[in-house]
């Protein structure tokens, strides 16, 4: 029976396909798929060991290393194009494309893949592990240094006991167990989303946000080139009247966890001392 489609390329593409790297010398052609990784990978790869990544590492909107990622070349993800760049180890997230990821492990190369951050606990993991796989544990270490000497700076700082409500798009807000919730508590400041008993990333409606009547509302900062529905929570009369406490801190801070996530923490920080400009 002759294959056809996907079926036919990874038939072609296996017969050349490498052995599954292994544990041992420290791998030289990295190629990451993910924006998390993408930026993990370049804060401590030696020269050369990294060669390319995902081309969200390249939006200034989502990405922190914009100007670092301009170094590498930059990749959409796809099994065909990373199967020509021949790597010896591939870095994904578990949310990464379910089809890629098999057919490259079908295909013989080492993939790892990396679960989003939900804490700062996390993001030591990740940190660590990135450091083993490419074998440059002492510059994890020094990561992870970096990262505990800002949260300990934040927590020298006590500013005003004060409630932040994080709302996005399509009345989306975070609570417990994400990323947003370990933002603001590192700047010493309550989440309503905790307050409430919301878990994860849920819709927090309107009405709830006005009688919930937070001191600060953290607002991302993602564009769109037209007028759309998913921003009309924004347009609100109810939600305009509360503009004055809205602090806008870039999507890109938010996305990923490394030692510059908590430059939204800060951000927060100075706004609960004395408004968006304002210092401890």
């Amino acid at each position: 029976m002759r294959r056809t489609g996907a079926a036919a390329v990874a038939a072609g593409l296996l017969a050349l396909a490498p052995a599954a790297a292994l544990a041992g010398p420290a791998p030289q052609r990295v190629v990451s798929i993910n924006l998390c990784t993408d930026q993990l990978a370049m804060l401590m790869a030696a020269p050369g060991q990294l060669r390319s990544v995902s081309s969200l590492a390249s939006e200034e909107g989502t990405s922190v290393m914009v100007e670092e990622a301009a170094h590498y070349k930059p990749n959409g993800g796809q099994a065909e194009e990373i199967f020509l760049m021949q790597p010896d180890l591939v870095l994904a997230g578990t949310y990464t494309a379910k089809a890629t990821v098999a057919l490259l492990r079908e295909l013989g190369f080492r993939v790892e893949q990396f679960t989003p951050a939900a804490s700062f606990d996390d993001v030591r993991e990740n940190l660590t592990r990135m450091g083993g796989l490419l074998h440059r544990e002492q510059r994890a270490a020094e990561l992870v240094a970096e990262l505990d000497r800002g949260l300990a700076d934040l927590a020298s700082h006590r500013p005003p006991s004060k409630s932040v409500a994080i709302y996005y798009a399509n009345s989306y807000t975070s609570g417990s167990g994400t990323l947003a919730d370990a933002i603001v508590q590192a700047a010493g400041l309550t989440n309503i989303g905790d307050t409430l008993g919301f878990t994860g990333m849920t819709r927090l409606p309107l009405e709830l946000l006005v009688s919930a009547d937070p001191d600060i509302i953290l607002e991302g900062d993602s564009q769109y080139s037209a007028p759309a529905l998913a921003k009309a929570n924004f347009s609100h009369p109810a939600f305009r009247a509360l503009s004055g406490r809205t602090v806008a801190i870039p999507d890109k801070y938010t996305i990923c966890g490394a030692p510059f996530t908590l430059e939204a923490s800060r951000m927060l920080q100075r706004a609960a001392f004395g408004g968006k400009g304002g210092t401890p």
